[in-house]
């Protein structure tokens, strides 16, 4: 079997990184102006208030721990290898919690901030303190052009082409702790739903497209993620034994 299952915010919330966008308005959508924050034309506008903003959810990051939730899929990535299957991670986050939980393929389609990237050379290179204006590129040694390797609105998802391609050849899609608002990746269920790929969603509370799932799983992440992966690698369709010689 090969899943392909989308993360979201959701699923990093009970590790202390805040969610973008929550029905009851306590999103940091709704605390900090995204148009200020989170474009090319506000960095170039303020790129000191930019950095800042990323300086301090790059400590946050630091500070927290993978939940239940990235532990059991982790497993099941090495559990549907072991049976023959395949697990395609794509994460709206930019976190890096996933592979400190173990995961091994992970696809970030908007970015990673523990990465900075330097819009002279073009350089991704790893970066775990503050990022200042005046931070010389590790590759090009030119001063002023780093900015964090995140995706800002009005920017291309990394790895769109990929990401699709494996979609298309998946037994199921799964959405965990995703708000289905922000596209494209909010689209992806609808692209599974028209090459009859069955569908599940694993959230908190509905999203907003979650009319267009086949199933739905509502609850903390860290309780219900867990439970979902040992149902599904107790299914028999997956007791393909591992392969010998």
């Amino acid at each position: 079997m090969r899943i392909f299952v989308l993360s979201g915010a959701g699923i990093s919330a009970e590790s202390g990184l805040g969610t973008f966008r929550d029905p009851d308005g306590t999103g940091i959508w709704s605390r900090f102006d995204p148009m200020k924050l989170a474009t090319p034309e506000a960095f170039a506008r303020d790129p000191e208030t930019v950095q800042a903003f990323y300086n301090a959810r790059r400590q946050n990051l630091l500070a927290a721990e993978p939940n239940a939730a990235h532990a059991a899929l982790a497993r099941l990535e090495t559990e549907l290898e072991r049976r023959g299957g395949e697990l395609v991670l794509v994460t709206q986050n930019i976190d890096d919690l996933h592979e400190r939980a173990g995961s091994r393929r992970v696809l970030h389609m908007h970015g990673e901030l523990l990465k900075a990237r330097c819009m002279r050379c073009a350089e991704v290179t790893a970066w775990t303190g503050d990022l200042g204006t005046r931070d010389a590129c590790p590759a090009c040694g030119q001063r002023g052009g780093l900015r964090p390797h995140v995706v800002w609105f009005g920017e291309m998802p990394f790895g769109m082409d990929q990401i699709f391609a494996a979609l298309a050849g998946a037994d199921l899609f799964v959405a965990i702790g995703t708000s289905g608002s922000v596209y494209p990746a909010a689209g992806f269920v609808a692209e599974a739903r028209a090459s009859g790929i069955r569908t599940c969603e694993i959230n908190l509370d509905p999203s907003d497209n979650a009319g267009l799932f086949d199933e739905h799983l509502y609850g903390p992440a860290s309780a219900s993620v867990p439970a979902w992966v040992d149902r599904l690698l107790a299914d028999p369709r997956l007791a393909k034994a591992a392969p010998t010689g």
